[in-house]
């Protein structure tokens, strides 16, 4: 079977996942007294229907992208990192503060200042994580998780004291950046470029994951570490650069959400886009290229809220529901795939 061939049976378990929560979300709303189809209907027009509805999904594709290549680049390396909210909100803390105090600079090094810090410290936070696994066995998952709410905690605890601007008064921010220093759009689109970015940062870490000798360490490592130590290749610091790797993609959408739509570090950065990168990731089996187009559905589901709380009058996070059970399915999917597959290989053995 061919690459394609296996990237294709790869993607349709958690598809077939995605299909199988749709029915269950749509039974979920028959309760409820709304038509499947009609609810269906109204989530295509909020997601893609109209070239306002595109741009409202590009927008809020753009930091899921970058959150779940924070998943996805670690379990290359066979780890489960979910903490990309804790590196999103320092990442964009870092860089609110960079671009304060820059201002007056030449706005294109301020931005890549802010890049460069968002990146560093969300980096540093998630190969934290890592570290813990590798020289002190804590599990991965659990550490990321809790790494998240500490970092959110560091984060509410500067942006309301030391770093508040006194003219925020009724919501805690820090210092705005200059207006010359924000993002600008994409040529041809009123998108902000850190949907490019994270294109971009996919298409970059696909080559160094797929089509590098370092990349096919990670891999080995995430398949069996034993046959990595075996094989001389130092565990710990391909551990170390997975998790650094995922982190920066997720401090940077931190930067990309300051400098493209908040102007400031606030708790409007605290939106769940890391946990939503979780279920991307998962849905585009921690391939980097295959994010986007799945960042781009579930950016469209949660554009789509606002038509089910006009037309139907549901809450704005009923598709947080869809979002959940999507989750749920797949990892229950990956479960009885993975033990169809170990059967399959017993009865070859024998």
């Amino acid at each position: 079977m061919g690459r394609l061939g296996r990237v294709g049976e790869t993607l349709a378990i958690p598809l077939g996942a995605l299909g199988a929560a749709l029915v269950v979300f749509g039974l979920f709303m028959a309760a409820l007294g709304h038509h499947p189809l009609e609810v269906y209907g109204l989530i295509y027009r909020g997601a893609f229907a109209s070239a306002f509805s595109w741009q409202n999904t590009l927008a809020r594709a753009a930091p899921l992208v970058l959150t779940a290549l924070c998943v996805a680049i670690p379990a290359r390396a066979g780890l489960m990192i979910i903490g990309g909210e804790g590196a999103l909100v320092l990442g964009g803390l870092a860089a609110a503060v960079i671009g304060h105090q820059l201002a007056g600079a030449a706005p294109h090094a301020v931005q890549l200042a802010m890049a460069a810090g968002a990146m560093l410290v969300g980096a540093a936070w998630i190969a934290l994580a890592g570290a813990l696994r590798h020289y002190r066995g804590v599990n991965e998952t659990i550490a990321s998780l809790l790494l998240t709410y500490i970092a959110i905690a560091i984060f509410n605890h500067l942006v309301e004291g030391p770093l508040r601007d006194p003219a925020s008064l009724n919501k805690p921010s820090t210092a705005p950046i200059a207006e010359a220093s924000m993002l600008g759009r994409l040529p041809g689109l009123d998108v902000h470029w850190g949907l490019g970015l994270g294109v971009v940062l996919c298409l970059v870490l696909y080559v160094f994951t797929a089509h590098t000798t370092y990349g096919f360490a990670m891999r080995i490592v995430g398949g069996n570490v034993r046959a990595a130590r075996l094989a001389g290749l130092s565990v710990g610091a391909l551990i170390l650069v997975a998790c650094a790797l995922g982190g920066a993609a997720a401090g940077l959408a931190g930067m990309v959400e300051v400098a493209a739509v908040h102007g400031s570090a606030n708790a409007s950065l605290i939106a769940g886009y890391g946990y939503a990168g979780i279920v991307i990731a998962f849905i585009a089996h921690h391939h980097p290229l295959a994010i986007v187009p799945v960042a781009l559905l579930v950016g469209g589901l949660g554009a789509s809220g606002g038509m089910l709380q006009r037309r139907l009058d549901l809450p704005d996070a009923t598709v947080l529901v869809l979002q959940g059970l999507a989750f749920m399915l797949i990892l229950a999917s990956e479960t009885l795939y993975g033990r169809g597959r170990l059967g399959r290989a017993r009865r070859v053995a024998t």
